[in-house]
């Protein structure tokens, strides 16, 4: 009997989760205090710039960090497997939750042939599949992913193959046992656009096929636009909006998420100003604990807009918001811009 899938099933919620990194003699959290939640046959995007924090909570879901302090819960199907022994993890990563990983290089074993490094996994966490079995499932594996003639790239090692197809290898991994919870952490990096397009089909496949839930992790808020059903904004270790795709798309709040998507050249405006969003994300040690995070880089904001404590606020059904600054914001105005109006 197949079973239905339920959508927006709850499969994983984050509950006030923090990963702290020691830096000298003291911890700095570079995820802090994160809830989110990601429901069965859903894509949750998590977008922010470099050093938002993403990489890292990613990673703390996976229990991949190991000089790391972990405070909070990750529960997955109810169970919350942060604190888990690492025995019982094993039994689940690679299983029940899968992780494409950002650079296939580094993920893949240049020691090992792209077969091998599949059926691995294989025998992990299916050891009753006799190896003619696990080498039938390799190579349909490899032909799911699309990479022409299966049977030989099985002997290949990574170094022989080109970026797009080690990344395509590291897809077939983390998902040879049809994982209920896919984490993609900027899967499409350092692609071309056609390789991309093909990636992004692959994980919308999966979701649609096996109604899995997706944690997909990027900066590039047009993959965002293609693929997500609802998303995250972080900045400076903390969530700073969520939303469904299409609220966040046309009517974002957060003088973060605003600017992100005021930096995107827009089709058919080739001549239209793109905001440059002054400044940088903060580095750990220096990170604002206390008041906006994001206040330094809109420094036309008075400081009466911010809260000193800011919370998400729920500006409507399912649209969360952190800190009050959000109904001040607004872009700076250019004395080109003035001159303009002036002549118009």
């Amino acid at each position: 009997m197949v079973r239905r899938i339920q959508l927006n099933e709850e499969l994983l919620r984050i509950d006030r989760l923090t990963t702290s990194f020691r830096i000298a003699d003291d911890y700095y959290a570079a995820v802090d205090e994160v809830t989110l939640s990601v429901g069965t046959n859903e894509i949750v995007a998590i977008v922010g710039e470099s050093g938002s924090g993403k990489s890292a909570l990613a990673y703390s879901i996976m229990g991949l960090h190991t000089r790391a302090r972990i405070e909070g819960s990750i529960y997955y199907k109810g169970q919350d497997i942060a604190s888990l022994p690492l025995s019982k993890l094993n039994k689940l990563r690679g299983k029940e939750i899968g992780m494409i990983f950002q650079d296939p290089q580094s993920a893949l074993n240049p020691l090992m042939t792209v077969g091998d490094q599949i059926e691995e996994v294989l025998l992990l966490h299916r050891p009753e599949l006799a190896r003619k079995e696990r080498r039938r499932r390799v190579i349909e594996l490899l032909t799911k992913v699309g990479i022409p003639r299966p049977e030989h790239a099985t002997g290949l090692f990574p170094h022989e193959l080109s970026g797009g197809m080690r990344q395509r290898v590291v897809i077939a991994i983390a998902v040879a046992n049809e994982p209920k919870l896919l984490i993609a952490d900027e899967p499409t990096t350092a692609l071309d656009v056609t390789i991309q397009l093909q990636i992004l089909d692959l994980i919308r496949k999966l979701k649609n096929e096996s109604g899995a839930g997706i944690i997909l992790i990027t900066h590039d808020l047009g993959v965002v636009a293609e693929m997500a059903d609802r998303v995250a904004v972080m900045y400076a270790g903390q969530i700073v909006e969520i939303a469904d795709i299409y609220t966040l798309l046309a009517g974002a709040r957060h003088p973060y998420t605003r600017s992100l998507l005021q930096s995107i050249p827009a089709a058919g405006e080739a001549q239209s100003r793109l905001h440059v969003i002054q400044g940088i994300v903060p580095s750990l040690q220096h990170l604002p604990r206390e008041g906006c995070r994001f206040r330094s880089r809109i420094p036309w904001i008075d400081e009466s807009a911010h809260e000193a404590e800011p919370k998400l606020h729920e500006v409507a059904p399912g649209h969360f918001v952190r800190c009050t600054c959000h109904s001040d914001f607004h872009f700076p105005v250019h004395k080109e811009d003035d001159r303009h109006h002036a002549i118009s």
